[in-house]
C-alpha cells in the first residue's frame, strides 16, 4: 500500500512524478548543500580563499548530486556512460552554477555579514540555481528512454 503525497489533491496525476523528481532533487540539493559548505569551509581553511574555495566546493556538491540523482531522483533515466553523464550534468549545469555562484559573490562582496558567515551566501546560491538545475538535468541529461 502506497501512503498518500500531499500534492495528490493539488495535481493532476500527469504531474505526480514531475513533483516527485523535484522533491528528490531537493533533498539531493540539500545533501549538496551539506557538501558545499563543509569543502568551502575546508578549502578557507587551507588558504583557497572565497572565491577559489567556492570553486572547489561547488565542483564537489556536484559531483556527489550527479550520483545522488542517477541512482535516487532519475532512476528511470536513461543509463548512458556514467562519465559522459557526469560532464553532461555538470555542462548542463553551469546555468545553474552561473546564478548560484554570482548570487554567492554579489552577497560575499556587497554584505560583511556574508563574508564573515559564507554558509549564508552558499544557501541564497543553492536556492537561486534550484529551478533552473532542475529543469535543464531532467531535459538533458537524465532523459527518461
Amino acid at each position: 500500500m502506497q501512503l498518500a503525497r500531499p500534492w495528490d489533491q493539488l495535481l493532476h496525476p500527469s504531474h505526480h512524478a514531475l513533483a516527485t523528481e523535484f522533491i528528490r532533487f531537493g533533498v539531493v540539493g540539500t545533501v549538496g548543500f551539506v557538501v558545499d559548505t563543509a569543502v568551502l569551509y575546508a578549502a578557507l581553511a587551507a588558504g583557497a580563499g572565497l572565491y577559489w574555495g567556492r570553486v572547489l566546493s561547488y565542483v564537489a556538491a556536484a559531483t556527489g548530486n550527479w550520483a545522488l540523482n542517477r541512482a535516487w531522483t532519475f532512476r528511470s533515466a536513461g543509463r548512458e556512460g556514467a562519465g559522459r553523464q557526469w560532464v553532461m550534468f555538470l555542462l548542463v549545469n553551469l546555468v545553474g552554477f552561473a546564478v548560484n555562484y554570482s548570487t554567492y559573490a554579489l552577497l560575499v562582496a556587497n554584505l560583511p555579514v556574508v563574508a564573515a558567515h559564507p554558509i549564508l551566501g552558499v544557501a541564497a546560491g543553492s536556492v537561486a540555481g534550484l529551478a533552473g538545475n532542475f529543469l535543464l538535468s531532467r531535459r538533458f541529461v537524465f532523459r527518461t528512454p
